[in-house]
């Protein structure tokens, strides 16, 4: 992505060749600012506090945090306190154990001496493959738009929710991957961008995207998408997702089930972006079995954005006395979404679709 004629990906080593710098994504959209990460507390506060957030990236942002472990204490004691670390900051996001699973076995095997640079090397290959995935995750998706459009004509509206786009991952994204490859291609793409309370990840992050992309888009309120559906107004629907079982159940940002189920009254296509690294191979039952994150009241409670006269202000909502849930993600059966967009291509929602993808996995 580019901004102000600068090609960013989401995360990177610096000049000095350890310290790691990362987008700010809590001061988005008023304010582009990068923080540097220089230990793995600091990757920790990063993943746990949301300046990072979307599961590839988390996952990138861990495996950077074992290598800032082990410019520190690269004994086996040391790389099992780290990864045992990044692991607890979010619990729903399976990539964040993948990439930690991948680090410990590319670094363990090394002498103490030799570990770092093994785990910097482990980290970069993790970052460049994110990005070939997501590209290819968004040829695969965008042959899905290029028939819509040859079917319907005209503009296409696609609905969105949360945000699954180049600031979810290194580059490109998944759910918007698609998107941006034919807006690029010249078809003619609307977005509807669900605001996505109560952090509002849509209207701040997916919307900043598109527009610097270009890409035409409006902000709608996260329940408009049913209403608007009913009235034609919603070609196909394209989510990301943060953990999908073995059989297509997906976790994503909490509403996603709701916007699924309007899209199947409705007979909208309802299609969901993600990696393999997404793909939780040891779950079938996703509404029972995918751990569901709670985060702090406060998110509901509060809102922070821009007053007139420019300044940043937090304020509060609800009712005083009021307490509030604040669950961060739900599950959408696999029964409801129209297929899966991969690196490998486009299958069904389930068991058998998926070991079409990834046979491999088919002796467990």
């Amino acid at each position: 992505m580019k901004i102000d004629g600068t090609h960013y990906r989401t995360i990177w080593v610096n000049e000095d060749g350890w310290s790691v710098e990362i987008i700010d994504q809590t001061k988005l959209p008023f304010s582009f600012e990068t923080v540097t990460l220089k230990t793995v507390d600091d990757a920790a506060r990063a993943i746990k506090d949301m300046l990072v957030r979307g599961a590839p990236l988390i996952g990138a942002t861990a495996a950077y945090g074992v290598c800032l472990a082990m410019r520190d204490d690269a004994s086996d004691a040391g790389l099992e306190e780290a990864i045992a670390m990044l692991g607890a900051t979010r619990p729903t996001a399976v990539n964040l154990h993948w990439a930690l699973d991948r680090m410990r076995a590319a670094v363990h095997p090394h002498g103490h001496n030799l570990r770092m640079e093994a785990a910097y090397k482990e980290a970069a290959a993790i970052c460049d493959d994110d990005v070939e995935i997501c590209r290819r995750i968004g040829e695969n998706g965008l042959t899905l738009i290029e028939a819509t459009a040859r079917e319907k004509g005209g503009k296409i509206n696609i609905l969105t929710h949360c945000n699954a786009g180049w600031l979810a991952c290194v580059d490109w994204g998944t759910a918007l991957a698609p998107i941006y490859m034919a807006h690029d291609k010249g078809l003619d793409v609307h977005v509807w961008v669900d605001e996505t309370r109560p952090r509002n990840q849509g209207a701040s992050l997916t919307a900043f995207e598109l527009g610097r992309h270009g890409v035409p888009h409006t902000i709608v309120p996260d329940n408009a998408g049913g209403h608007l559906m009913q009235h034609g107004l919603v070609d196909m629907c394209i989510v990301g997702t943060d953990r999908t079982t073995a059989t297509g159940d997906v976790a994503n940002k909490i509403g996603t089930y709701l916007k699924a189920l309007a899209a199947r009254d409705n007979d909208v296509p309802f299609y969901v972006a993600l990696p393999h690294t997404t793909i939780d191979w040891t779950l079938e039952d996703g509404v029972n079995g995918i751990p569901i994150e709670e985060r702090s009241a406060h998110e509901v409670t509060h809102l922070t954005g821009r007053t007139d006269t420019g300044e940043i202000v937090t304020i509060q909502v609800s009712a005083p006395d009021s307490g509030a849930a604040n669950y961060g993600f739900d599950v959408t059966p696999a029964r409801y979404v129209s297929g899966l967009i991969t690196e490998r291509g486009v299958t069904e929602a389930s068991k058998e679709g998926l070991l079409k993808l990834y046979p491999e996995r088919k002796d467990g």
